[in-house]
């Protein structure tokens, strides 16, 4: 299995630098296109699904035409390429700076929209989806950039296009989020650690109550409560668990 993983990695990034790279020609030629063809040759590469093509094209628009009449639409189609490639750092980069540089443009909701699909892009790991492999014990911190993102288009933005797709991501993240939470507790279970346990469960009470893993959340709570000797705690834990989820085993 770790070889078949390693193999496939190592041809990912072949095809990923083979499908990247560009010979001395092919800069000769951008360099003396107009910013009218290149734009338009950058269109017709996003239009047959050729993204490291584009790329090229928009990447020679955008730093030797700065100010063309292209410019805008130039780094926004750029943010999207990104995003088909898969390459969420070049894109983010190019999204801080373009709301940095058009804070009031009028597709501004899109490119937040497209923030929150790049980091979540980041908190994906293709090889762990193909495999079947949870890996919910991994690094949060996209995600939660991403929660961030979508949260932002959707207070400031309530009217945008996106708005709906968004809230649904957020739901899809908080559950990822409080999965997380619940795997820190179970892990300070094994170490004995009741109080930091509890704290993690009751963070998901807090921060994730429409999950599914809030029944695991007051298990938890109710267990390291038991550990505690914290009764009082335990049995306002135990009459939660009774109105909202009364078929736990914990209560039989």
């Amino acid at each position: 299995m770790h070889n078949f993983v390693k193999g496939a990695a190592v041809a990912l990034l072949t095809l990923t630098l083979s499908a990247c790279s560009s010979s001395p020609e092919d800069d000769i030629k951008l360099s003396k296109t107009s910013p009218d063809v290149l734009y338009t040759q950058a269109r017709t590469s996003m239009e047959l699904g050729n993204f490291s093509k584009a790329v090229r094209s928009l990447e020679a628009l955008d730093s030797r035409y700065p100010f063309g009449p292209h410019k805008t639409q130039v780094q926004l189609d750029l943010i999207y390429a990104y995003y088909k490639l898969d390459d969420a750092a070049s894109g983010i980069a190019n999204i801080d700076r373009f709301i940095r540089l058009n804070p009031t443009h009028k597709d501004i909701d899109y490119v937040y929209y497209m923030r929150g699909l790049m980091n979540m892009q980041s908190d994906n790991y293709m090889f762990h989806e193909m495999l079947g492999i949870d890996r919910t014990d991994r690094d949060p911190k996209a995600a939660q950039d991403a929660f961030k993102d979508f949260s932002r288009l959707i207070k400031s933005y309530p009217n945008s296009k996106y708005a709906a797709d968004a809230q649904k991501r957020m739901q899809f993240l908080k559950n990822r989020l409080a999965k997380y939470d619940i795997t820190v507790a179970e892990y300070y279970i094994k170490m004995n650690a009741w109080s930091a346990a509890a704290v993690r469960a009751q963070s998901v009470m807090e921060s994730y109550p429409d999950t599914p893993e809030t029944e695991k959340a007051l298990e938890i709570m109710a267990t390291a409560y038991e550990e505690l000797g914290q009764q009082k705690l335990k049995e306002h834990v135990i009459m939660v668990m009774q109105a909202n989820f009364p078929d736990n085993a914990l209560l039989k």
